[in-house]
């Protein structure tokens, strides 16, 4: 990192206002040339409106942006804004029925040419990928990629307009481990040509594993900067939630008193399987009791969460809930049964982005809402702020669309969706992905509520703070459970057995 260099990127004294509303209030930033710079903040910090300025999306109010020592282009001078800076969502922007090299040269396949060659095309493809290490065959289309592959293309992608800053925005929500560890090994490769990285995670892990320096926003403005070195976990969280982390965490373990071990099961499984994705799994969850299931992507484990909400139809075996079989494969069956199901992907599966909170609420419940089949919207009002104020949802009222919620906020309407029909079984697939600090307890204290009322909940992820909430993990490898622990399991062995390392049964 040359210190003497000018910033990639300098922001100093940003105010942005919505109406009355100040996302931003006289903040700032530095990252210089091959840094990986962390932006972190709990939801509605200020962190997207500032990367909306960044990328020329947003006109601040005031102060100024300058990059590599240059002022920032002139607001809606796009192809300006392209040659500087550019972001990578959390929900990619590829276009999935495109190749890799029609992704990269999207709207400027040939210069100056009545048609397009689609030999040159290909061969500009193979020389950028090439050029910055991106092991990716241009003819694939963008939908067979990886996660992280997909992410690659989009920094080649931004890197060919010239821009040598990178905004990551959560990159690692839909990684597992090994993805994570691909993506950084690229990321550190790029930041040795000098390319910077501005890096937004909740995951505070991967802070200290990446990046070298780290500024703290909250309530929109700026609280700290400094070498991540020189920053305690602890005074991290606490600078961003401004209060201190020992209460803030303190119900990050399983129930005070273990589950009755004689009690009937609330949910069981019979040898469930699905070929090609888990072996035949046979499931106890007693009521009081958080079950983990652990284990990277290719593990099987999302796979039994949407087997177990209908999602998808097993390949055998059977699903009970207390007692009363669940039809394979059928979502109206599971809700019946009492299955309530939090997906992994809110943006796909959770959400109907263009539709108010209070629609997103009450879709499991709308036969409740009216006689006769009818939904009257005096019902749904009701039923959406009784959820806004039990889950502490940050929004205008009912009829906001979720659209413009944070993403944190974003998640609770998805819990409370599964909360509304009162569920005997819980099954969540990565709930906190995404989301602050804050919003990561109350979400995973829902959870815990839900079991210690009586009845069960399964949490299927590979985040260990997830994990935490657990009374019993099974930590599956390759569709198959190669080990099982109590509450009070070390990070190292949990880890080690979700990679396959000495494995017991």
């Amino acid at each position: 990192m040359d210190q003497a260099a000018p910033p990639a990127v300098q922001a100093e004294g940003v105010v942005k206002r919505f109406g009355p509303t100040v996302a931003l209030d006289g903040v700032k930033l530095t990252v210089r040339p091959g840094e990986s710079h962390a932006l972190v903040g709990r939801n509605g910090a200020g962190k997207s409106t500032l990367v909306g300025v960044l990328t020329g999306l947003h006109k601040a109010d005031a102060g100024t942006v300058t990059f590599g020592g240059e002022p920032a282009p002139a607001f809606g001078d796009t192809t300006a804004w392209q040659s500087r800076v550019a972001c990578v969502y959390q929900k990619s922007m590829v276009v999935p029925d495109l190749t890799v090299a029609e992704n990269l040269f999207l709207n400027r396949f040939e210069e100056n040419a009545r048609w397009i060659s689609w030999g040159r095309l290909r061969k500009r493809a193979e020389r950028l990928l090439a050029a910055y290490g991106v092991e990716v065959d241009p003819n694939t289309r963008a939908r067979d990629l990886a996660v992280e592959q997909r992410q690659f293309v989009e920094i080649a992608r931004a890197l060919s307009f010239g821009a040598r800053l990178i905004v990551l925005d959560e990159p690692t929500a839909q990684l597992d481990a090994r993805g994570i560890a691909r993506l950084f090994d690229k990321l550190r490769e790029l930041q040795g040509q000098g390319v910077a990285f501005l890096f937004i995670s909740h995951h505070l892990q991967e802070v200290y594993e990446l990046c070298t320096a780290v500024t703290v926003y909250r309530d929109a403005r700026h609280v700290l900067t400094a070498p991540v070195t020189e920053v305690a976990k602890e005074d991290l969280v606490a600078a961003m939630t401004g209060e201190r982390a020992a209460g803030a965490t303190a119900w990050h373990a399983a129930g005070e008193t273990a589950p009755d071990a004689t009690a009937e099961p609330v949910l069981t499984t019979e040898q469930l399987s699905l070929p090609g994705r888990f072996e035949p799994l046979d499931l106890q969850v007693r009521p009081g009791e958080v079950l983990g299931l652990a284990g990277a992507a290719a593990s099987g484990n999302t796979a039994v969460g949407e087997v177990l909400a209908g999602m998808r139809k097993a390949g055998g075996g059977t699903v009970r809930v207390r007692g009363r079989a669940v039809r394979a494969g059928s979502v109206p069956d599971a809700l019946a049964a009492g299955i309530g199901y939090i997906p992994e992907d809110r943006h796909d599966q959770g959400l109907v982005p263009e539709r108010s909170v209070a629609e997103n609420a009450t879709l499991t419940v709308a036969d409740q809402l009216g006689p006769w089949g009818t939904v009257l919207p005096s019902r749904t009002r009701q039923f959406a702020r009784s959820m806004i104020a039990s889950l502490d949802i940050k929004t205008q009222g009912p009829e906001q669309p979720v659209s413009g919620l944070s993403g944190g906020n974003q998640q609770k309407v998805v819990v409370g969706r599964a909360l509304a029909r009162d569920p005997s079984v819980l099954v969540a697939v990565r709930p906190t992905a995404g989301v602050d600090v804050k919003s990561k307890d109350a979400l995973l204290g829902v959870v815990r509520r839900v079991a210690d009322a009586g009845n069960a909940a399964v949490v299927v992820s590979d985040e260990l703070d997830d994990l935490r909430v657990c009374d019993r993990v099974l930590a599956l490898f390759h569709g198959r459970v190669v080990a099982t622990f109590d509450s009070g399991w070390t990070d190292g062995e949990l880890v080690a057995a979700m990679e396959g390392v000495g494995e017991r049964e």
